[in-house]
């Protein structure tokens, strides 16, 4: 048996940062996403979290159009705050609108998110944020999906949050996105304290491990993975066959339902397995898991506390390069 994960354990956020838990609370959920949760299951779902020795929210204006940041800043009021760690994000403005927008987050205010990565607009978008959320800082800020707007972050969002870590201000930066490369090139052009990866290092999809991962560790930039789960596919391939929050197509299916088999064959799940595969990688500073409550963020924490048989990665990595799925 291999040991599993303190999900209470510090990690730094690169050589500057601040010190994050091995698991952390992703809060888009926390922001209606895809469907309602109360006030009273949010408020919940970061106190299970506290109580599972989570230290580490991540949280962004875009989840929930400003309810996933409200949400977060009132369940962690009262906490000492040196305690905890509030990494949110920039580059979406939210406009105040008329009507209700469309979105994949439901019931929430008549806000728009406006791309913008303009010095401005990253300067407003943080002020606003700590509105919110009711807090005298953010520990980490990152550049949210600037994937076709690169050449504005380079020269506004970036430049603008390096200058206010280097003042004080900010404890760290960093980049949030769903793709290889350009996270890549920001490695090179950025001074960044650490990157953000969602479902690019997964049991289904390791694209992150050709380069960008390897990279980060040898220039001791911290790396958080978000989306282990590959949007459901890899929490319950028969009940939540997304992936990328798209129906999966028959194949990854197919190999998610193998993956299981494996893991049930051995005697765990394959929900943790996913997630102490992300947490294996020596480049892996912490995985970040949404929940919507308090039953799911004690889940989750086990998951990655129990112990796993040795011999189920060799399967999962054979099942994995028998149909690598390409990025």
């Amino acid at each position: 048996m291999t040991s599993g994960f303190d999900p209470s354990q510090p990690r730094r956020f690169g050589p500057r940062g601040p010190w994050v838990t091995r698991l952390g609370l992703g809060c888009a959920p926390l922001g209606n996403l895809f469907s309602a949760v109360s006030d009273a299951d949010a408020r919940a779902t970061v106190d299970a979290a506290w109580q599972a020795g989570i230290r580490f929210f991540d949280t962004a204006p875009l989840y929930g159009h400003g309810l996933s940041e409200r949400r977060l800043g009132d369940a962690l009021r009262g906490r000492p705050r040196d305690e905890f760690v509030v990494a949110s994000k920039v580059g979406r403005l939210l406009v105040p609108t008329g009507a209700t927008p469309e979105s994949i987050f439901v019931d929430v205010p008549s806000l728009e998110p406006v791309f913008d990565f303009s010095r401005d607009a990253a300067l407003r978008s943080i002020e606003a944020s700590l509105e919110r959320m009711a807090l005298d800082r953010l520990d980490i800020v990152h550049v949210h999906d600037p994937d076709d707007h690169a050449a504005e972050a380079l020269a506004g969002a970036f430049p603008a949050l390096c200058a206010l870590r280097d003042q004080g201000v900010i404890g760290a930066v960093g980049c949030g996105m769903n793709q290889v490369g350009l996270l890549r090139r920001f490695v090179d052009e950025v001074d960044l304290d650490g990157v953000l990866l969602a479902g690019r290092y997964t049991l289904l999809d390791r694209a992150g491990a050709d380069d960008l991962l390897p990279v980060c560790h040898e220039r001791g930039i911290a790396v958080v993975l978000g989306g282990v789960f590959n949007s459901g596919i890899l929490a319950d391939p028969d009940q939540a066959p997304t992936f990328d929050y798209r129906p999966a197509d028959a194949a990854l299916v197919e190999r998610a339902r193998a993956m299981r088999e494996v893991c049930v064959r051995r005697g765990t799940t394959l929900p943790a397995a996913a997630l102490q595969f992300a947490l294996r990688h020596d480049a892996v500073t912490s995985v970040i898991v949404g929940a919507r409550s308090a039953d799911e963020v004690l889940t989750d924490a086990g998951w990655v506390a129990e112990g796993l048989p040795e011999g189920v990665w060799d399967e999962l990595d054979a099942l994995y390069t028998s149909g690598a799925v390409p990025h």
